[in-house]
C-alpha cells in the first residue's frame, strides 16, 4: 500500500511533484523504470573492464580473451559462456566482484562469449544456429587458440542449457573437447521451474510460435519487464514510488544499470526454446529432440561437472539447478549458495557475506531435500570451493601467453569490452 499520497512529503513550491513528473517523462522516453542513475556507468569505463581484446567475432558473439594476471597459466583454457538474454559483464561488473577476473587471477587462460545484441538481421536464427555458430564455434575457437587438445567450460543460466546442449551435439558427433563443465544456476531438467510456470502453457508458446516462430524480435524491454515484475515490490514499485511519488534520483548500483541493459532474442530462438525447455522439457528425453543434425541424449554428456544453485533464486529454483544431478552422467559436485539469482552468483570470496553448503557424499538423491538435510554451512563464498575443483581439472602449468589470439587468424580485433555489447536494444 502507498498509504494516503498526500502524506508524501513535498519539498518547498512542490519540488518534489515537478521532479517527480520530470523522472516519469525521463522514463517513458527511454521506455522503462529506472532503477538507478543509468548516466553514470559507461561499459568499458566504469563497469566491464577487465583487460582483454577481442580475438574472433561472427554474426552472433564475439570472443574475448583475457590478459594474464599470472606468470604461469594452466594448459587447459577457461571459457566462459553467459546467457544471450543480457550482457555478460554481470560477470565482470567491477574488478572486486567479477567472476572472469577471479578466474584469470586464479592462473585460468580465460575466454568470454559476448553475445551479440539481435538486430532485424538477425530475425530468422534458430536454436540450432545459436548451438552451431556460437557455443560449438567458441569451443572450437579457443582450442585453435590455444592448441590445447581439451578445454574448461562454464554455463551460467540459460548459457548453462546453450552449452549443455552444444555438449550432447558434440558428444553425438563423437567430440568430447570439454574436459569439465560448470554450471551456475541453470536449468537442464526443466522440471522446477519455480514462478515462470505462471505464464507458460500452450496458448501462451503457441501465441509466441505463431508471432514470431518463423521470424522476428523478441525486444529486449518486454524480456527485462518480464523478470522485473517477477519481483513487482523490489523492481517495479519501489522506483515508482521514490522516482515519481518523491522525484528522487535512484543511487549508483552497477547490478541495476546491467539489469536495465537489456538484450533482443531472435524469435524462432527463442519459440523453440519455449516449447523444448519450459512446456516440454525434451532436451532431458534421450532422442526426442534434434538439434544441429543430431539426436540429443545428455547421457553422453560424461564429463566431470560441478553444478551451483542459489537457494532464494526464483528464477531458477535450487530444485530447478539441483535437478541436472539427475541427468548428468559424470563425475558431480553441487553447491547451494545463499541468496538470489545474481546475488548468490556474484559472491566474491574478500566481501566475506554469505554461506555456501557442501555434502561431501558422491549420491544425489532425487530431492533436493534430502541432499540439503545432508549439506554442512561453511561461511562464506563458494567461488574458493570451485575454484580449488576447476585446478584439479586444468592440467599443468605452462608459461602465460606475452599475446592475444594466435597467429593472422585470431589476432587481436579491438580492446574488451569490444562493441557488441555496447549495443543498445
Amino acid at each position: 500500500m502507498l498509504g494516503n499520497p498526500l502524506e508524501i512529503h513535498q519539498s518547498p513550491k512542490g519540488e518534489s511533484i515537478a521532479k517527480g513528473v520530470k523522472n516519469l517523462m525521463h522514463d517513458m522516453q527511454q521506455g522503462h523504470v529506472s532503477m538507478t542513475d543509468e548516466s553514470l556507468f559507461e561499459v568499458g569505463k566504469n563497469v566491464a573492464t577487465t583487460e582483454g581484446a577481442v580475438v574472433f567475432e561472427n554474426e552472433f558473439f564475439q570472443l574475448i580473451e583475457y590478459k594474464p594476471l599470472t606468470t604461469k597459466v594452466y594448459e587447459k583454457p577457461f571459457l566462459l559462456v553467459p546467457p544471450c538474454i543480457n550482457k555478460f559483464y554481470i560477470l565482470d561488473l567491477q574488478p572486486e566482484n567479477s567472476l572472469i577476473r577471479y578466474a584469470v587471477s586464479q592462473g585460468h587462460r580465460t575466454f568470454v562469449v559476448s553475445w551479440r545484441n539481435p538486430d532485424e538481421s538477425m530475425a530468422q536464427k534458430t536454436w540450432d544456429d545459436y548451438i552451431e555458430h556460437a557455443a560449438i564455434e567458441a569451443i572450437h575457437t579457443v582450442q585453435a587458440i590455444t592448441g590445447a587438445p581439451k578445454i574448461n567450460a562454464l554455463g551460467f543460466c540459460v548459457g548453462g542449457t546453450i552449452l549443455s546442449t552444444a555438449l550432447a551435439v558434440l558428444a553425438a558427433r563423437g567430440d568430447k573437447p570439454v574436459a569439465s563443465a560448470t554450471f551456475l544456476t541453470t536449468l537442464i531438467n526443466f522440471t522446477d521451474t519455480g514462478i515462470l510456470d505462471v505464464f507458460i502453457d500452450e496458448n501462451f508458446v503457441k501465441f509466441r510460435e505463431q508471432q514470431m516462430g518463423q521470424g522476428g524480435l523478441l525486444k529486449g524491454q518486454d524480456l527485462a519487464s518480464t523478470f522485473s515484475f517477477l519481483r513487482p515490490n523490489d523492481l517495479v514499485w519501489n522506483y515508482v514510488v521514490g522516482n515519481y511519488l518523491k522525484g528522487e534520483t535512484p543511487p549508483p548500483f552497477d547490478l541495476l544499470y546491467w539489469n536495465s541493459d537489456s538484450t533482443n532474442l531472435p524469435g524462432p530462438f527463442y519459440a523453440w526454446y519455449l516449447r523444448n525447455t519450459y512446456l516440454e522439457n525434451n532436451l532431458v528425453q534421450p532422442g526426442k529432440v534434434t538439434v544441429c543434425g543430431e539426436p540429443i541424449d545428455l547421457g553422453k554428456v560424461d564429463m566431470p561437472v560441478y553444478i551451483y544453485g542459489s537457494r532464494e533464486d526464483h528464477i531458477v529454483p535450487i530444485g530447478g539447478a539441483y535437478a541436472s544431478t539427475q541427468v548428468l552422467p559424470g563425475k558431480k559436485r553441487f553447491v547451494m549458495g545463499a541468496s538470489g539469482h545474481i546475488a548468490g552468483v556474484i559472491n566474491p570470496p574478500a566481501a566475506k557475506k554469505r554461506s555456501h553448503w557442501l555434502s561431501e557424499g558422491t549420491k544425489f538423491p532425487a530431492d533436493v531435500n534430502h541432499w540439503i538435510a545432508s549439506a554442512k554451512e561453511v561461511p562464506g563464498s563458494w567461488w574458493t570451493d570451485w575454484s580449488d575443483w576447476l585446478k584439479g581439472h586444468a592440467g599443468k602449468q605452462i608459461a602465460a601467453p606475452k599475446t592475444y589470439g594466435k597467429g593472422t587468424k585470431f589476432k587481436a580485433i579491438e580492446a574488451a569490452p569490444g562493441r557488441y555489447v555496447k549495443a543498445k536494444a
